[in-house]
């Protein structure tokens, strides 16, 4: 017998518009805190800056696109969005071994401004048991017992030799993905571009787009002993994230109004930048969470089925048809 777990579309991408609006969130919420803690100080703190202040504190830096990558991967997980969440679960159960329960996300990366609200945030998500599996032979080490150590070793090189060797360059990671039922994690790194990936002691999963004429099945990189996860691209995560970011970027140059047609010619791209038109006098926060139920969740459903096979000479029969796009085949 095996198992088929057939995706199919619950509603259409079209919703366009709620669909961009589930990636344009986290990328405001990413370049909002990619800002300097000067700058936001200034504007009065996170909680104060007004959506149409954002693009006058916004000093745009080359990394802006990976950090908001990274976002939008986090919030993909946390709002279950199944073209990501499907994927990782299928890293976590079957390449990581952490089986049974729902997909979580703590979102680390401590070269981010704000860092230390966000290492306070994986502290109390975390319990004292939690295991970090790095990939590496013996006990897996408790993480929220060396996350303070972790988060300095990225500041203070000297300290990173103090870190246990199955861990010490876990302060590269952008992400701590896992489950809370087994309470087990894995240090994760993400990546806008897939030749930035890296090993180091600590990272057991590496999130990357799909490469172009590539395969997107995931897999486990030997020689980096990292499990590889890319993302796809057409009609699906990385296509929706690269329109968003065009989106925020236009909005942002456009002084936190509509753009030029010219800008901006597909009318979903423009809807979107009028919803945040409309908001530019709130906190930018306060319009994230005014427009999260506005965003689209769930555009794949996974549906599995057992099915009665018989194998001759290599051969797959069945009294069903079980060959079908989208469909993923896994041995029970």
């Amino acid at each position: 017998m095996i198992e088929i777990r057939r995706e199919y579309q619950a509603e259409k991408i079209t919703d366009e518009v709620q669909a961009l609006i589930a990636v344009v969130l986290p990328i405001l919420k990413g370049l909002l805190y990619a800002q300097k803690n000067e700058a936001i100080d200034d504007a009065g703190g996170y909680e104060n800056i007004k959506l149409r202040q954002l693009p006058r504190i916004y000093r745009e830096g080359s990394g802006d696109v990976g950090i908001c990558f990274e976002y939008a991967v986090h919030d993909a997980i946390l709002t279950e969005f199944q073209p990501v969440i499907s994927r990782i679960d299928h890293a976590l159960s079957k390449f990581c071994k952490i089986k049974h329960g729902d997909v979580k996300s703590l979102l680390f990366g401590a070269e981010k401004s704000g860092s230390i609200q966000l290492i306070k945030s994986i502290k109390d998500n975390l319990t004292n048991e939690s295991r970090l599996l790095s990939g590496s032979k013996g006990q897996p080490v408790r993480l929220k017992k060396h996350i303070d150590a972790v988060a300095a070793a990225f500041r203070y090189r000297t300290l990173r030799a103090a870190l246990p060797n199955s861990i010490n360059g876990l302060w590269k990671a952008d992400l701590f993905l896992g489950r809370t039922l087994p309470d087990q994690w894995v240090g994760t790194t993400v990546k806008i571009n897939a030749n930035e990936l890296e090993h180091a002691s600590g990272l057991r999963l590496g999130i990357v787009p799909t490469k172009q004429g590539k395969s997107d099945k995931v897999y486990l990189h030997e020689t980096k002993n990292l499990v590889i996860c890319p993302l796809p691209y057409d009609e699906s995560f990385m296509e929706i994230f690269y329109s968003g970011w065009q989106i925020v970027k236009q909005f942002l140059t456009a002084d936190a109004k509509v753009p030029r047609e010219v800008f901006l010619p597909r009318p979903a791209d423009r809807q979107v930048c009028r919803f945040l038109e409309q908001r530019r006098d709130f906190p930018v926060l306060e319009v994230i969470e005014a427009l999260r139920p506005l965003a689209q969740k769930e555009l794949i459903h996974t549906q599995p089925e057992n099915v009665d096979v018989h194998v001759e000479n290599g051969i797959i029969t069945s009294t069903e048809t079980i060959v079908a796009p989208f469909s993923h085949i896994t041995d029970i």
